[in-house]
């Protein structure tokens, strides 16, 4: 009765005020021949407390990540997440609505997105970020029809040292698109091939993408990929897979990265039987209104005063006296 509260008198209301004379007239779609003919074998119920053990004895059957190694996921890892988290995420500032008049998101909502947006300009040293993507795969693929947006070019040079489900789903998003994609190959050693790469860019290039680390954990050099992609005046797309690792790397936007995408899971994501978890994207603020999702700014008035976050489609919102909004 703890789950299911209605008593025979409830079901008897529920019944008369439907016109039915029974629950099994509920089911009189179903042929007779296919319907259970007896209840269903189940033990008797159990308390709370008995059910929870029960629950538990049956969890630690199971090989779980926390007491195995696991070598599969291929971007999917069991990332340590302090404790501090869950009582950052509970704080009032990103629980509190927003005014009763506005329905589409609230107050708190808006300055998580706001924070959130912070960070990932801070990790990849860009100047724009929006509220999250899909997951990094699909957040990659975006990088690269905004590149052709952009650019107005129908060519793409992709690097074999990107994670595969990245470059099969940028393939999949494409597909309907006139776009040409040209795989360039990598060194013994695990690092893009610049030579190659180099050979693979022309004129028709919309950009090279380069994931950093790459599938094979090495660390690429970002200046120089994105120097022979700015010599024919195609955009550098980094996939950044593992966006904590941007603490120690220099962030692409320093080397010279044009759009900054990635797999947020590492974030504080659980590993959630493999995901979907969220994509991050960044770019350049000349690039903003070309950026795919949504993005939260920050309105200011003449005096340069800020506000409190707002939200905005495909751009930042204007302020009340005209003002851009910035992040």
């Amino acid at each position: 009765m703890r789950y299911i509260p209605n008593t025979d008198a409830d079901c008897r209301q529920m019944l008369d005020a439907i016109r039915v004379r029974s629950v099994e007239d509920l089911f009189a779609d179903i042929p007779a021949a296919v319907r259970l003919k007896r209840p269903l074998r189940i033990p008797p119920a159990l308390s709370e407390a008995d059910l929870a053990k029960h629950i538990r004895a049956l969890a630690a059957k199971d090989a779980d990540a926390d007491r195995y190694s696991t070598f599969l996921g291929a971007g999917c890892y069991n990332h340590f997440s302090p404790a501090i988290i869950g009582h950052l995420i509970s704080r009032g500032e990103f629980l509190t609505a927003y005014t009763p008049y506005q329905p589409e998101i609230s107050q708190g909502t808006l300055q998580v997105m706001y924070e959130y947006q912070t960070l990932i300009c801070q990790l990849t040293g860009m100047e724009v970020s929006n509220a999250s993507m899909y997951e990094g795969a699909s957040a990659t693929a975006e990088a690269i029809l905004m590149a052709h947006r952009v650019t107005g070019r129908t060519e793409v040079v992709v690097l074999r040292s990107i994670h595969p489900e990245y470059r099969q789903v940028t393939r999949t998003y494409a597909q309907q698109i006139d776009l040409t994609f040209h795989e360039v190959g990598f060194t013994p050693a695990g690092a893009a091939d610049l030579k190659a790469a180099k050979a693979a860019l022309s004129e028709k290039s919309a950009c090279l993408v380069v994931q950093n680390p790459n599938f094979f954990g090495v660390v690429e050099d970002l200046a120089e990929l994105a120097g022979a992609a700015h010599a024919v005046g195609a955009l550098l797309v980094v996939a950044v897979p593992e966006p904590v690792s941007l603490g120690l790397l220099r962030p692409p936007g320093e080397c010279g990265a044009d759009i900054v995408a990635g797999e947020g899971q590492a974030l504080g994501v659980p590993m959630s039987f493999g995901g979907p978890y969220l994509g991050f994207f960044a770019t350049q603020e000349k690039f903003m209104r070309q950026m795919p999702g949504r993005l939260v700014g920050a309105t200011e008035d003449r005096a340069a005063r800020g506000g409190a976050p707002e939200p905005a489609q495909g751009g930042l919102r204007q302020g009340a006296a005209g003002q851009g909004a910035g992040l």
